[in-house]
C-alpha cells in the first residue's frame, strides 16, 4: 500500500517522537552511574617516560571538601584572567554553582603520590535534540602540561561518551584561547553546527566530535 504524502509527514513525526525518547532514555540511564570509567581499566592510569598518573571519576556529590578546594583554586587559576577579559566576565559564585552541579562528573588525574593534576568536569546531556557528553572544563596543572596527559583525558571523555551511546563529545572554547583551540582541533573536533556565527561576534565557539564508524569500532575493541 502506498501511502500518502500525509501518512509520510505523520509517520516522519511519529519516528522522531520515538527517537526522541529514545535519546532521552539514553542519556537517563548513563547519569543514573556512580562510575563511568569503571568498566575500562586500561583508561584509569597514564604513563610515559615524564610521569605515571591515576585517572579516577567522580560525581559532584562524592567529591570531599577539600578536593572541591583545589577544584576551585585550579579553575581560577587557570580561567580567571580570560573569563575577566570576556563580555561574561568572572563570577566565582555562579561558576561554583555550574562546578558543584548534581549531574557533573569528574574526571581526576592524580600523580602517584595522591596529589590531583588535572581535572575534567563533564555532563551527559540533551543538546539540541542529540544525546551527548558535553564537557564543561579541562584544567591542567601547568606543571604536567604537554606530557600528553590532556590529550589523554579527551581521549577517555572519548571512550565514556560513546561507550554510552552519545551522538558527539561537545565543548565551549573562547575564541581568545588559542592554545586550547589549537589543542581541539589537533585532536579532530571541528566547529560544531550550533556554534554562533562569525556575524553574532560572541567570545567563544562551540567544537564537538561525532561518533563514526570507526569510533564505534574504537569502542568495540577495548
Amino acid at each position: 500500500m502506498v501511502q500518502s504524502t500525509k501518512q509520510k509527514k505523520a509517520q516522519h513525526k511519529n519516528d522522531s517522537r520515538k527517537q526522541k525518547t529514545f535519546d532521552k532514555k539514553l542519556v537517563i540511564k548513563a547519569k543514573r552511574q556512580k562510575n563511568p570509567l569503571a568498566p575500562f581499566e586500561e583508561y584509569q592510569k597514564y604513563e610515559n617516560h615524564d610521569g605515571h598518573f591515576k585517572i579516577s571519576c567522580k560525581r559532584s556529590v562524592d567529591i570531599d571538601p577539600v578536593m572541591w578546594d583545589w577544584l576551585f583554586a585550579l579553575e581560577e587559576k587557570n580561567m580567571k584572567k580570560m573569563y575577566t577579559e570576556s563580555e561574561w566576565g568572572w563570577d566565582f559564585e555562579k561558576k561554583k554553582q555550574e562546578m558543584t552541579d548534581i549531574s557533573a562528573y569528574y574526571l581526576i588525574a592524580s600523580s602517584l603520590n595522591g596529589d590531583p593534576v588535572a581535572f575534567s568536569h563533564f555532563r551527559f546531556d540533551m543538546d539540541y535534540g542529540q544525546p551527548v557528553l558535553y564537557c564543561y572544563e579541562i584544567q591542567l596543572e601547568a606543571s604536567v602540561r604537554r606530557l600528553g596527559l590532556g590529550k589523554f583525558i579527551m581521549n577517555v571523555l572519548e571512550k565514556v561518551g560513546f561507550s554510552n551511546k552519545m551522538e558527539k563529545v561537545i565543548l565551549t572554547v573562547f575564541k581568545k584561547n588559542e592554545e586550547a583551540l589549537k589543542f581541539f582541533y589537533a585532536l579532530g573536533f571541528e566547529l560544531d553546527e550550533t556554534s554562533p556565527d562569525e556575524d553574532e561576534r560572541k567570545c567563544y565557539v562551540i567544537l564537538s566530535k561525532p561518533k563514526t564508524e570507526q569510533t564505534d569500532t574504537n569502542v568495540e575493541s577495548h
